[in-house]
């Protein structure tokens, strides 16, 4: 292309049909590494123990994995950029067949110390893992199509859960680092210069400083914390082993079907960004809240965290109301998380300082998980649990309201549109004529 046009970071449009280095190709390949990493585990949690009839096992390995993964979270941002997503990627998904390894072993040996260090290193690599597909998944697209590409991240993800086993890394050496990814008009996805260890570190202190982060705090809090009472409490508690697995076919897929919805319309719903954002806020915020009221009259029937007439999927009825519960449970997951995916994508398109936004993300979401599990293992009541979650999730509707409000702009197509601190930046590039 023109010089003008390699410094806007543009060149000439590659043509149709499906490229290697598309967007489109790239986060497909980061949604089949997570279909076969954190699907795999998700399909092990939802059980609930991890397939244990005894949770406590389970809880204090998950308990152990977010509390590391809290802190790799937060540092992950910083090993993408130094390391490059592939090493990232690859680094992370070696600790997922480790964790399922331990539950394997303590079916046979009972014995608690396997599980909880192969929890504590799943937790590094989680953070190293998901801080790359942040990056990957919110700077790579085009602007005006993250919620399509969210979504379809998320259901490819959620397949792990919904069919079970392929091989867990065998994707990762197929990801291209970002300068080599070119969008269907021209524009490359980001200009990425390896990072330095003390820019990365000072870059990681100022985010806890960062009004825009701090306004995604009790979201990122929030949503992970519910998987310990929906996992355990939930699923675990009401339902026969065989009507566990199908259920979770299902909450898993309703994930699948949630994030489709929710990044269709975050995507087409309005000509105004800033408007797709408050009105998805407003839907998740309507949806979640009569979610939980029905989960709050569910609770109300086993108060006493007791539950031995298990319900079977073949009784009909009496199985009807609580399987529509855990399903909007999965539905309320994808559209909840989602929407915040969407909201930090749109920050920024760097995918440096995306990087850390989503490392700050999932470090917070894990802390929050790590202390949900300690909750369940020190057996508070179910129905305090129940109005936590709610709770927590209440508190973030009107916070990420006000971030869509302050931060997200109708039209931006720059390489970064702020910097760490949170200022403007007049990095504008040439726009699309139209969105298709």
């Amino acid at each position: 292309g023109s010089p003008q046009e390699q410094e806007q970071g543009t060149e000439a449009p590659p043509g149709p049909g499906l490229r290697y280095n598309s967007p489109l190709v790239q986060v497909s390949l980061i949604g089949l590494v997570c279909f076969c990493c954190p699907g795999m585990f998700n399909a092990l949690s939802g059980l609930g123990g991890g397939g244990q009839f005894d949770h406590t096992t389970a809880d204090n390995a998950n308990t152990a994995l977010y509390a590391c993964f809290a802190i790799f979270g937060v540092l992950g941002g910083a090993a993408h950029n130094l390391l490059g997503p592939r090493l990232t990627l690859l680094l992370g998904s070696l600790t997922y067949p480790l964790y399922a390894a331990s539950f394997l072993y303590y079916n046979h040996r009972k014995s608690q110390t396997f599980p909880i260090i192969a929890g504590a290193l799943l937790g590094a690599g989680a953070g190293l893992l998901w801080a790359a597909q942040g990056a990957i998944m919110t700077s790579y697209p085009p602007p005006n199509r993250r919620g399509s590409y969210i979504s379809l991240f998320w259901c490819l993800f959620n397949l792990g859960g919904v069919l079970g086993g392929l091989l867990p890394f065998s994707f990762n050496y197929l990801v291209l680092p970002p300068a080599r990814i070119v969008r269907d008009d021209g524009t490359r996805a980001t200009r990425v210069t390896y990072s330095s260890v003390s820019t990365e570190g000072w870059e990681i202190l100022k985010l806890f400083t960062n009004w825009r982060m701090l306004l995604i705090l009790p979201a990122a809090w929030a949503s992970n914390f519910f998987y310990t009472y929906q996992f355990n409490n939930v699923n675990g508690l009401l339902f026969t082993l065989r009507t566990k697995g199908l259920n979770n076919v299902f909450y898993w897929g309703a994930q699948m079907i949630g994030s489709a919805g929710i990044g269709y319309f975050l995507d087409f719903g309005f000509a105004s960004r800033r408007k797709r954002g408050l009105m998805g806020v407003a839907a998740v915020a309507l949806l979640g809240t009569a979610i939980w009221a029905g989960g709050l009259a569910n609770q109300l029937r086993y108060l006493d965290g007791e539950f031995p007439d298990k319900i079977d999927f073949k009784e009909g009825r009496r199985y009807a109301g609580p399987f529509l519960l855990y399903f909007s449970y999965g539905l309320m997951d994808a559209i909840f998380q989602s929407l915040i995916y969407w909201i930090i994508g749109a920050l920024a398109n760097d995918s440096q300082i995306l990087s850390r936004y989503v490392g700050f993300y999932k470090g917070v979401q894990s802390a929050g998980a790590a202390v949900a599990w300690q909750v369940d293992t020190h057996k508070t009541s179910l129905l305090s649990q129940l109005i936590v979650n709610w709770g927590l999730c209440t508190v973030s509707y009107p916070l990420l309201a006000v971030l869509v409000l302050l931060a997200v702009k109708d039209e931006d197509y720059s390489v970064s549109n702020v910097d760490d601190g949170g200022k403007e930046k007049d990095t504008k590039m040439a726009a699309p004529s139209s969105f298709h």
